[in-house]
């Protein structure tokens, strides 16, 4: 039997032209395809039902994610819970090729034993969004994103193909299912902002994920993707807020920023904003929480987590206020730009 969700305690927003309500926390997949390390997964399984449980409704995934293992894991908590109500997210731009051995540099410790080629043409995106539905246990989606056509992936000399390929193939055939009600919402999850904005540009999105380029150290999207996006009506939904762990650690010891280590320039940044945050009684990760959801183009944050005890710390660190002097102060110490915008 499924079990019932408790009414939300997490706000929500719509998820730009789409007018879907979405909570402001949203759940991200990555940890679950066995990230940083191998899970258990009963645990695995009882960190979605945690999110589900607590009010959040936007469940983000990819078949890159342990190599399809995530959507997996996923798919065995949305049998046990009510799907209504909850928005499914995975992605498109990679195939699954079960017989041909997985290999290795996939940088997931565990995972399963598929290997993935990249594949943005028409063909290449239905044929991932029916592996998805497989693994998910699904026959709709609320929300496809084509997947990493960034030059972080692909290289400065892939990117020109990559993209056309994306806007020839995978978006023609996300067109006409959006068309056809299989999905709801169509977009693009990259972890660059310049790319984010060509892709708005060249076609008719209705939401974008976008990984760590608007947060509390940096917002290099804010001068030329986020009025875009206003003026498009996308709505955006933030990975990566803690910069790959910085804004959750502070800046200790082997601090990661970007999976890699912090520079010693990014750990001043990172301490100076710390110590802002500590004089105002507000740990870093709360600030860094709640400080994007400021900006009005963003739907929803994607958090991911690998047990129902962190999901439980975020849904606390959200539903506790941070006090606008705290944002003020950052502001008069040159750590926020005057003009961004911030919660209140």
């Amino acid at each position: 039997m499924p079990h019932p969700s408790p009414p939300s305690t997490i706000a929500t927003r719509r998820l730009g032209r789409s007018g879907r309500p979405v909570s402001v926390l949203g759940f991200g997949g990555a940890p679950l395809g066995d990230l940083y390390a191998r899970l258990d997964e009963a645990e695995a399984v009882a960190t979605v039902e945690a999110a589900l449980a607590g009010g959040v409704t936007l469940i983000d995934t990819s078949p890159l994610y342990g190599h399809g293992l995530s959507e997996h894991r996923i798919g065995a908590a949305l049998r046990r819970a009510r799907r209504d109500g909850v928005v499914i997210s995975t992605k498109i731009g990679r195939v699954a090729e079960p017989f041909a051995g997985r290999g290795d540099g996939s940088g997931y410790h565990g995972g399963l034993p598929h290997a993935l080629r990249f594949d943005y043409s028409h063909d290449g995106a239905m044929r991932s969004l029916e592996q998805s539905a497989l693994r998910l246990g699904v026959d709709r989606f609320d929300i496809v994103l084509i997947h990493d056509v960034d030059v972080w992936t692909h290289g400065a000399e892939r990117i020109e193909s990559r993209f056309r390929e994306a806007m020839d193939g995978a978006y023609r055939a996300l067109e006409r299912l959006r068309t056809a009600g299989t999905v709801k919402a169509i977009g693009v999850g990259v972890n660059e902002a310049e790319m984010c904005e060509r892709f708005a540009r060249a076609g008719d999105f209705d939401t974008m994920l976008l990984a760590g380029r608007y947060s509390l150290l940096e917002q290099p999207a804010l001068a030329g993707f986020m009025p875009l996006a206003l003026e498009k009506r996308i709505g955006l939904m933030l990975g990566g807020v803690f910069n790959s762990g910085i804004l959750a650690t502070g800046a200790v010891a082997g601090a990661k920023y970007n999976y890699a280590p912090a520079s010693p320039a990014v750990l001043a940044r990172v301490a100076a904003i710390e110590a802002v945050c500590r004089h105002h009684d507000v740990p870093l990760r709360r600030a860094a929480l709640h400080f994007p959801l400021g900006h009005p183009a963003v739907s929803s944050l994607v958090m991911g987590a690998v047990s129902p005890a962190e999901v439980a710390d975020q849904i606390a660190e959200l539903a506790t206020p941070v006090p606008a002097a705290l944002w003020e102060a950052l502001k008069a110490q040159g750590l926020l730009g005057a003009d961004v915008p911030v919660p209140g």
